[in-house]
């Protein structure tokens, strides 16, 4: 069975009945963030059939979008603060305000995201479920294409 086929599998087995037409902004209940984060990432190990696969800092700056729209989604509304910390605890990677901020800003210039100020803090919130969706399955394809190239390629060696 391919990789991707285990993948579907076992994602489509672990899918709660949520429609896929449910927007990501609103979970119907407070959603624990890192629970949430470690059952995807046990998705992909049991497909991988790794121990854990450790994101490089890099790969974290090069797909900084999706990966924040991914957490706003999980969280339903957030603040950059938070948003640090969970690139620090779920991905191990230290980001500075500099490089965090001026995306959040973009993308609520894209009005992909909204912005609702607070007292102390601005939350974030996802705007354009539409664009969420094809942005990351973009993002999924090429680097799924690519893992595969490589894949190929090993049988070359």
């Amino acid at each position: 069975m391919s990789l991707f086929a285990k993948l579907s599998r076992v994602i489509a087995t672990n899918k709660t009945s949520e429609s896929h037409e449910t927007p990501l902004n609103e979970p119907e209940e407070p959603v624990d963030v890192e629970h949430e984060f470690e059952e995807l990432m046990a998705q992909v190990d049991d497909v991988l059939q790794t121990d854990g696969v450790h994101f490089e800092d890099a790969m974290i700056k090069e797909n900084l979008d999706d990966i924040l729209l991914m957490l706003i989604s999980l969280h339903g509304e957030t603040h950059g603060k938070e948003l640090l910390s969970d690139l620090d605890s779920l991905f191990e990677t230290e980001l500075s305000p500099g490089t965090v901020y001026p995306r959040l800003h973009d993308l609520e210039d894209e009005e992909i995201l909204s912005m609702h100020s607070k007292i102390r803090t601005k939350e974030y919130a996802i705007a354009d479920d539409d664009h969420v969706r094809s942005s990351v399955e973009e993002t999924m394809v090429q680097h799924l294409a690519f893992g595969l190239l490589l894949y190929a390629f090993l049988y070359r060696l």
